[in-house]
């Protein structure tokens, strides 16, 4: 297992044809522990694949530093770092084998032939790609491709493997099945690893460890749930699921905690370590499944629109003048309601996230690049 060490970590692109020079990542302070798996996420050209192709070697930081396990690798040759690199598109090679395409790294890195057949039939053992081992890619599904790429990355035994949104080719289906015999695999591996994707689902789902991304600088950086639950920007709760900013008004301060008034339903604060007094209004993440159908202090909404998921309903409504997302998974019992129906909803217990202020928001992205 190893430990990978970001430090003050830039890159800028020169400009071309005229145009200015690009700053892709911003001072990058990062370290991903030994054995975990931390996703890079945010939305396209915010700096996360950069990150990962300064990683592997593809492209080198305009400043900054790169460790694994200690050692500094930032001006090291892609082939000397010891990572192992899973692409979007699998990049496997059509003219040869399955087993060729597992066996062409340790091939390259000069193993014995024996070596080479006992490491390349283990993996093709381990990955459930025994049977198919002389097809050509061609003949194989995405699913099967993907398991190809994944095998011949791991037949090297990496340091650190690396993941180009590796799924984002294949359906929804199969896409969420090979994301947990990915993750399953990793841990049961204990390969550090770093992911590259958008998918917040699928960052949540396979994650030790989210950093979101924005403009090249981290946004926040903790748990899948932290991220989740307590936001510290609007881009973080709106990025990381559908997120209700709405404003609250303090209605009294306690030892118990801090009670709300949210567009005439009451809340408690989640603790966040912020003085605040009566009379302060600040701006808090509701997530859609928070909201109670009935319950205490509840109060009437108008339905403005309901959409039908199967398990569950999703309802807009208006609350403090915003557009609001509300969750009903109690459809089966109470069934749907329909547009222009009054409905009566609480937050009865639910956690609410307060966000820094604005220009707090601001300062925060700035200390970090």
């Amino acid at each position: 297992m190893s430990r990978v060490v970001f430090t003050a970590v830039q890159k800028r692109f020169a400009g071309v044809g005229g145009r200015p020079a690009t700053l892709a990542v911003r001072s990058l302070d990062l370290e991903i522990e030994s054995g975990t798996l931390v996703t890079l996420l945010g939305p396209s050209g915010c700096g996360k694949t950069t990150i990962l192709r300064m990683l592997a070697g593809f492209e080198e930081p305009t400043s900054g530093t790169i460790t694994i396990d200690g050692q500094d690798v930032t001006r090291l040759p892609a082939n000397a770092r010891g990572t192992g690199m899973v692409f979007q598109s699998y990049a496997l090679f059509p003219h040869m084998t399955v087993r060729q395409n597992v066996a062409y790294g340790l091939i390259a890195a000069g193993r014995s032939t024996r070596e080479v057949a006992r490491k390349v039939d283990e993996v093709l053992a381990l990955m459930q790609l025994g049977a198919l081992a002389e097809r050509a890619p061609e003949q194989l599904s995405g699913g099967q491709q993907q398991r190809v790429a994944l095998a011949r990355a791991i037949a090297i035994e990496p340091r650190v493997l690396l993941f180009d949104e590796p799924l984002s080719n294949l359906d929804a289906q199969l896409r969420e099945r090979m994301r947990d015999e990915l993750r399953a695999l990793q841990q049961r591996l204990g390969i550090t690893s770093l992911y590259v994707t958008h998918d917040q689902t699928e960052a949540m789902a396979i994650s030790d460890r989210v950093v979101l991304m924005r403009d090249g600088a981290v946004e926040q950086h903790d748990t899948p749930n932290a991220v989740y639950t307590q936001p510290r920007t609007a881009f973080a709760a709106e990025f990381m699921g559908k997120a209700n900013l709405l404003p609250a008004c303090v209605t009294a301060v306690t030892e118990a905690g801090v009670d709300l008034d949210i567009g005439g339903l009451s809340a408690r604060l989640s603790p966040s370590g912020r003085r605040l007094v009566p009379g302060d209004v600040l701006d808090c993440v509701v997530r859609p499944e928070h909201f109670v159908l009935g319950g205490p202090k509840s109060r009437e909404v108008t339905v403005l629109r309901a959409i039908y998921q199967g398990g569950h309903a999703i309802y807009a409504v208006e609350i403090a003048g915003r557009s609001c997302t509300v969750v009903d998974a109690g459809i089966h019992q109470r069934g749907i309601a329909e547009a222009g129906q009054r409905i009566a909803i609480s937050l009865a217990g639910a956690p609410v996230w307060p966000l820094l202020p604005a220009g707090q928001q601001e300062s925060r992205r700035d200390d970090s690049k």
